[in-house]
């Protein structure tokens, strides 16, 4: 049986690598996760509104950016692009997605997710 279909943001990036963006089981949501509900991560949307910018985005810990847990590292994208990242990665209440740019309020970002309780 499918999830509900979720979505997240949009939510501008700042220079703080550290910053949660999302959490796993909060539908979408920045916090609040319920260990009875799951998201299915489908779809990151990074758009950039200005000039060329990196960005960095890992899974993990609240707050945290521990070598290992990379999603991306100082990716580019180019002025007024964006880029898409199409996946099926499993949160739990206790994973973030954590991030930053190297630009503040320059990339925007956005979810796709499917929700499931247990």
């Amino acid at each position: 049986m499918a999830g509900s279909i979720k979505k997240g943001g949009p939510r501008a990036l700042t220079t703080t690598y550290t910053t949660d963006i999302l959490q796993g089981g909060a539908a979408g949501a920045i916090s609040g996760g319920s260990a009875l509900v799951y998201d299915v991560l489908r779809h990151i949307h990074v758009g950039n509104k200005l000039n060329a910018d990196t960005f960095r985005m890992y899974v993990g810990a609240s707050a945290g950016n521990a070598a290992g847990t990379e999603l991306f590292f100082d990716y580019p994208v180019a002025a007024k692009q964006s880029y898409d990242y199409y996946c099926a990665t499993k949160l739990v209440s206790t994973d973030f997605v954590v991030g930053g740019a190297a630009t503040t309020l320059t990339l925007v970002v956005e979810f796709d997710l499917e929700e499931y309780v247990v």
